[in-house]
C-alpha cells in the first residue's frame, strides 16, 4: 500500500517547477469567528455628554468579513460597568472582542437594529437611538458601552451569536459635580518654515521671498490653520502662537513673491493674498479678550538646544532675541492683532523636561514651562491627579499638563471612528480625574500636538465643546492655572537629563546644526558692519536662524540641513556682491607707476568701512607707496564702482606677485584677495645718460639744420625779381613735404588712450590682455 500511494505522489512531483516544490506552503488566513465575523464601526455618538431626558443615537456601518450569510441579525447598545478610575478605563482600552457579563446585557429589543440577512462582503450603515433612562444606568460616573451586532450563521444556524462588538466611553453626569475641575486648553497656532533669508526689494520695499506656496494651502477656507482659527473663536481655550506664522502671513498679504527658476521670484497669486488678509482678520476677532502666549520666534526646539547647542557661542543668545522678538511681533500694528500676550513660557516638545532644558528656557526670560504628566511623574502615594502648577526652584513654575488628555487626539483622525472614540475617551478620562476627589478643586490642563491636523482639530473642538458644559469641569486661562497654589504632595524634582526619553532624543538638531549656524552668524556679523543699512539683512537672516531651529524640523534632518544650507549660501552670495575685479598681469617700467585697484559694489545699499590693502611680496623690488603696503579707504555705492590708485616704486627688475585685499575698519579681510604678477624693469642712471646724450645730439643736428636754412633763404632773396623761380627741393627753402618737419596739430598729435583705461569716474570692468606701462618721463606717472 505505501508504495502504490507513493507513485501518484511522485507523479505529481514531477510535474512541479523547482520553484514550485521549494515554495512552502502559506498558512491560509484564519476565517473570523465569534465577534471577529462582523466588522463594527462606529461613525457617531450624540450627545458625546447626555444629560437627565436626552436620547443617546449611535451610529455606524457593519461589515460581514465572513464568507456565511448572516441572518436574524440585530444592532443593540450594552450598557458595561461602572468604571470607576481613570487607570480602570486604561485597562478597558486593551480589551477586545465579547466579554459576558464585562460588557453587560443588551437594553430592550425595541431600540434594535434589524438586519433580516448580511451577506459576506456586504456593507450595512446602522443608527440606534435609546433614551438615557432605558440605559439603565447606575450612579454617576463613566460606564463603558458597547455596540453589538448579534447573529446568527449559516455553519451554526440554531444559535443566536455575538458576531461583532465595538466599544466606547459615555460619561454620566448628569448634575454638577461638588467642585468641578479648572480646565485649560491650549490651542496652538504653529506651521513649518516657509521662507528663508532671501528677500527683495530697496529702500523701505523689502518682502520675504518664499519657498513655496504651502502656507496658502493651510489658510484658504478649509485648510489647517483656517479650521484652527474657525474652531477656535467658539471654544474658551489659550491660544498659543508662534509669531514667525503671523509675521510669514502678514508678508503674504502685503504682496509677497515665490521663489523661482534661475534665482528668479514671481509674485504671489492675489487670491493667495487675499485669503492671508482675510485670516489675520478673522484671527485678530477670534483672539479679542482672550488668553494669547507667544512662544519665542520660530518655536526653537528647546531640548535639541540644551542637549546639542547649549555650548555652541551665540546660540543662548539667539534664543534670548527670539523671545524678545517674539513679543514685539505679536504687538505690531500690521499684523491687525492687540491683544493681551504672554511671553514668560517655555513649551519643550510634548512637555519633556530636565534640568538641562529648564536651564536653557530660563536664561532666554521664561519663568513657567509646559511640561507633562509622563515627564514629572507623580508618587505612587498620590491617589488623585493634582493641580497643574508646581514650583521646581530658581523661581520657575512648572505647569503639568495631563499626559493622557494632552494625547488623547494624536494619530488619525480621518474616519469617523478614530475620531468619535478620540471624543469619548476624552471626555470619560475629564470625567474620572475630577471624580477622584469631588471636594478638592483642581486645575488641569491640556497641552496637546503643536500642529493638529484639520480632523484632529475638528475632534479636539467636538470634545472641547461637550466639556464646556460645566457639569464637571469649567473653563481657565493659562496665566490663573500657573498661578494656582501647588498640591503639597505633586512632584516638583525634574528628571535628570538621563531620563529623557531616547525617542525624543533620537529627532532632535544635532550639535553640528547649531555650528554651522555660529559659523553663519559670525558670517552675518562681519558682513553687516561694512553697510549703510545693516539691519536690512541683519532682520531676515536673524529670523532666518530662529527658524533654522525650529521644533518642527524633528523628523526632518534632511530638510533642515537644506535649509541652514541655504541660508549660509545666500549670505555668502550676498558676500560676494563687494569684491574686488580680478586683474590680469601688468609690466611696469621706469622707476615710478600707479596701479589702479577697483572695486565693485553690486548691492542695493552702499558699502562702507572697507579699505583695499595692496601688498608686494618682494618690497626690494616693488615698493607700495613707502613700505611693502598701502590702504585707501572706499565707500562704493549701491550699484557702482571705485577705483583706488596706488603709487608704486620700482627699485630693480623682475617679476613680483602683488596682492589686493578688502579689510575692514578692525582689519579684517573681507572676501577673496586678488593676485596679480607684474613685471618690474627699472631704468638705470647709465641708461639715462645715453637717452640724454642722443637727445643733445639731435637737438643740435636741429638747430644746425635750421641755421643753413635761414642762410640759403637769405641768399635766394637778393636776385632779379625777372627770374623764374625753379622747382623748390628740400634746399631751397620751400614748403616741407608732408611729414617731416611740418609741425602737427597738438589735438591729432596726442596718443590715444588705451580701451582698458577708463576715466577715474567710470564703471571698471574686469581687465583684459596682459598690462604694458611704459617709462614715464621725469617725475610723471602712468595710471592703470
Amino acid at each position: 500500500m505505501a508504495v502504490t500511494a507513493a507513485v501518484p505522489l511522485l507523479g505529481l512531483l514531477a510535474h512541479l517547477t523547482p520553484a514550485q516544490a521549494d515554495t512552502p506552503r502559506q498558512p491560509a488566513a484564519a476565517e473570523p469567528t465569534g465577534s471577529r465575523t462582523v466588522d463594527v464601526q462606529l461613525t457617531g455618538l450624540t450627545p458625546e455628554a447626555p444629560e437627565a431626558g436626552d436620547t443617546v443615537t449611535v451610529t455606524g456601518t457593519l461589515t460581514n468579513r465572513s464568507k456565511e450569510t448572516i441572518t436574524e441579525g440585530h444592532v443593540a447598545l450594552r450598557a458595561g460597568q461602572l468604571l470607576s478610575s481613570r487607570s480602570a478605563i486604561d485597562v478597558a482600552d486593551g480589551r477586545s472582542g465579547y466579554t459576558p457579563g464585562l460588557d453587560g446585557n443588551e437594553i430592550a429589543d425595541k431600540y434594535d437594529h434589524k438586519v433580516d440577512k448580511l451577506k459576506p462582503k456586504q456593507k450595512e450603515s446602522f443608527s440606534v437611538s435609546v433614551p438615557v433612562k432605558d440605559l439603565q444606568l447606575g450612579a454617576d460616573g463613566v460606564y463603558q458601552i458597547g455596540v453589538s451586532f448579534d447573529g446568527r450563521t449559516s455553519g451554526v444556524p440554531w444559535q443566536e451569536q455575538v458576531l461583532g462588538i465595538k466599544r466606547t466611553y459615555l460619561p454620566w453626569q448628569p448634575e454638577p459635580t461638588a467642585r468641578q475641575s479648572k480646565t485649560t486648553v491650549l490651542w496652538p497656532l504653529v506651521s513649518t518654515a516657509h521662507v528663508g533669508a532671501r528677500t527683495v526689494g530697496g529702500g523701505d520695499d523689502q518682502n520675504n521671498v518664499f519657498e513655496n506656496d504651502d502656507l496658502a494651502k493651510e489658510i484658504l477656507p478649509g485648510g489647517r490653520l483656517d479650521r484652527m482659527v474657525s474652531l477656535g473663536k467658539s471654544l474658551d481655550v489659550t491660544w498659543v502662537i508662534d509669531p514667525d506664522l503671523i509675521n510669514t502671513v502678514a508678508d503674504m498679504a502685503n504682496g509677497y513673491r515665490l521663489a523661482g527658476a534661475d534665482g528668479k521670484t514671481v509674485a504671489g497669486s492675489k487670491k493667495n493674498r487675499d485669503a492671508a488678509a482675510t485670516w489675520l482678520n478673522a484671527l485678530g476677532k477670534a483672539l479679542t479678550g482672550q488668553s494669547v502666549v507667544a512662544l519665542p520666534y520660530g518655536d526653537p526646539d528647546l531640548a535639541s538646544i540644551a542637549h546639542n547647542g547649549a555650548k555652541i557661542p551665540t546660540t543662548l543668545a539667539r534664543l534670548k532675541t527670539a523671545t524678545d522678538v517674539g513679543r514685539i511681533t505679536l504687538s505690531i500694528p500690521d499684523t491687525d492683532l492687540d491683544v493681551k500676550v504672554s511671553t514668560d513660557y517655555a513649551w519643550p516638545v510634548d512637555g519633556a523636561i530636565d534640568r538641562s532644558i529648564v536651564d536653557v528656557a530660563t536664561s532666554a526670560g521664561a519663568t513657567k514651562v509646559i511640561a507633562r504628566s509622563d515627564s514629572l511623574s507623580e508618587p505612587d502615594s498620590l491617589l488623585y491627579t493634582p493641580s497643574a502648577a508646581r514650583p521646581i526652584g530658581g523661581g520657575v513654575t512648572a505647569v503639568v499638563s495631563d499626559s493622557r488628555l494632552s494625547t488623547a487626539f494624536e494619530g488619525s483622525m480621518d474616519s469617523p471612528q478614530s475620531s468619535t472614540l478620540a471624543v469619548q475617551r476624552f471626555l470619560a478620562q475629564s470625567l474620572a480625574l475630577t471624580r477622584q476627589n469631588e471636594q478638592k478643586q483642581r486645575t488641569v490642563v491640556v497641552a496637546p500636538q503643536r500642529t493638529p491636523t484639520t480632523a484632529q482639530a475638528e475632534a479636539m473642538a467636538t470634545a472641547l465643546r461637550a466639556l464646556q458644559g460645566g457639569r464637571w469641569s469649567l473653563s481657565q486661562e493659562l496665566d490663573k492655572a500657573a498661578k494656582t497654589k501647588a498640591d503639597p504632595q505633586a512632584n516638583t524634582r525634574v528628571p535628570p537629563r538621563s531620563a529623557y526619553p531616547k525617542s525624543l532624543r533620537a529627532q532632535e538638531l544635532p550639535t553640528a546644526a547649531f555650528t554651522s549656524l555660529h559659523t553663519t552668524q559670525k558670517g552675518l556679523d562681519s558682513f553687516q558692519e561694512i553697510l549703510q543699512k545693516p539691519e536690512r539683512v541683519i532682520t531676515p537672516f536673524g529670523l532666518a536662524m530662529d527658524r533654522a531651529v525650529a521644533t518642527s524640523w524633528r523628523g526632518r534632518a534632511a530638510q533642515a540641513a537644506t535649509y541652514r544650507t541655504d541660508v549660509r549660501g545666500y549670505l555668502d552670495s550676498l558676500v560676494r556682491q563687494v569684491r574686488l575685479i580680478p586683474k590680469t598681469d601688468a609690466k611696469l617700467s621706469g622707476h615710478s607707476a600707479t596701479i589702479p585697484v577697483t572695486v565693485q559694489n553690486n548691492l542695493l545699499q552702499d558699502a562702507r568701512h572697507l579699505k583695499v590693502r595692496l601688498t608686494s611680496t618682494k618690497p626690494t623690488r616693488l615698493k607700495i607707496g613707502e613700505g611693502p603696503w598701502e590702504e585707501r579707504p572706499v565707500k562704493i555705492g549701491a550699484g557702482h564702482s571705485q577705483t583706488v590708485k596706488f603709487d608704486t616704486t620700482i627699485n630693480a627688475n623682475g617679476p613680483v606677485l602683488v596682492k589686493a585685499q578688502l579689510v575692514t575698519d578692525d582689519n579684517r579681510p573681507y572676501g577673496q584677495p586678488v593676485e596679480f604678477s607684474v613685471d618690474a624693469t627699472e631704468v638705470t642712471s647709465t641708461v639715462m645718460l645715453i637717452i640724454a646724450g642722443g637727445v643733445l645730439l639731435l637737438v643740435l643736428a636741429g638747430l644746425r639744420m635750421y641755421t643753413q636754412r635761414k642762410r640759403r633763404a637769405r641768399e635766394d632773396g637778393t636776385g632779379g625779381a625777372d627770374t623764374a623761380p625753379g622747382p623748390q627741393g628740400p634746399g631751397d627753402g620751400g614748403p616741407a613735404p608732408a611729414g617731416e618737419d611740418t609741425p602737427r596739430d597738438p589735438a591729432t598729435d596726442s596718443p590715444e588712450s588705451p580701451a582698458e583705461n577708463p576715466p577715474g569716474d567710470s564703471a571698471a570692468g574686469p581687465d583684459t590682455g596682459s598690462e604694458n606701462i611704459e617709462r614715464s618721463g621725469a617725475g610723471e606717472r602712468v595710471d592703470r
